[in-house]
């Protein structure tokens, strides 16, 4: 027993113990400031300011508009808005579905289905019942979506374009993957060996000079007549972005850069006023 409270009590007298901790000028050793603690002390004052620290961090969470930067929350009055936004468009729907049933019973009319009389006892908002209503698109309608959902897709351009465009080949070498929108291969990929000079096929500017993960060394080259041409892979891109080049110019080093590529080749792709083309068809790649 006598051992074990002598232990707890040097552990005390170990937190308790003074230390002296001094400032001296190196070069005259004179004495410029100087104070005393212990390590209860500083376990004490290390504590406070971690719980000051944590207590701050969470009033700035809480309290200011810096907590939107941290993933998961939303910015003050978002949630307001989109619960508005939600009642709003929940009102839309009961107008539509209310003129939709107007229209019906309308054409009923119009028909000889029905008499005014009966159109005006029928169309009684109180008493419709909106799961009667049939909300299906007729024949013309369905057309039309067809039609704006077809414009509004991601356009890509499969026929041959009849324009004269002036390019040479970006290198010469076999075509080992060709050009297939429907699987999101907008270019073709060109065999070639590491070190390849690879050219640009207009004069032009670069718009794009970088590396990506998916694509490495990649560079973008803006032509007239709304063209552009990209270059994928790259070992290493000798312009950079607003660079002017020439038809012709070598403008990268052919590698096996990003982590989409399987071995040393050119991905190129060919997009005239924004539409995805087919290479081959503006280019000869055997010559």
């Amino acid at each position: 027993m006598k051992a074990g409270n002598k232990k707890k009590k040097n552990w005390l007298q170990k937190l308790t113990y003074h230390y002296r901790i001094l400032i001296i000028n190196d070069d005259t050793y004179e004495e410029k400031f100087s104070f005393k603690l212990n390590r209860l002390n500083v376990f004490v004052w290390t504590s406070l300011f971690a719980l000051l620290l944590i207590a701050g961090t969470t009033f700035l969470i809480a309290f200011t508009p810096l907590r939107t930067y941290i993933p998961g929350y939303t910015a003050p009055g978002l949630r307001k808005e989109a619960v508005k936004l939600r009642l709003k468009t929940d009102s839309l729907q009961k107008a539509l579905v209310l003129n939709t049933y107007y229209l019906q019973l309308l054409q009923k009319v119009l028909r000889n289905e029905i008499s005014m009389e009966e159109f005006n006892q029928t169309y009684n908002r109180k008493n419709f019942n909106p799961d009667t209503l049939n909300l299906d698109p007729g024949k013309a309608d369905s057309l039309l979506r067809q039609k704006v959902a077809e414009r509004e897709k991601f356009k890509v351009q499969k026929s041959r374009n009849t324009l004269s465009y002036n390019f040479t080949a970006p290198v010469k070498g076999i075509i080992v993957n060709g050009f297939a929108p429907e699987k999101q291969h907008y270019g073709i990929d060109i065999a070639l060996s590491k070190g390849t000079p690879v050219k640009s096929i207009a004069n032009g500017r670069i718009i794009f000079a970088d590396w990506s993960s998916d694509a490495g060394n990649t560079i973008i080259v803006k032509h007239t007549n709304n063209a552009v041409s990209v270059y994928k892979h790259n070992q290493k891109l000798l312009r950079k972005s607003g660079d002017k080049v020439q038809q012709g110019e070598v403008i990268a080093v052919s590698g096996n850069s990003g982590e989409k590529t399987t071995g040393p080749h050119l991905h190129f792709e060919l997009w005239i006023k924004d539409v995805a083309v087919n290479p081959v068809d503006f280019i000869n790649f055997n010559q």
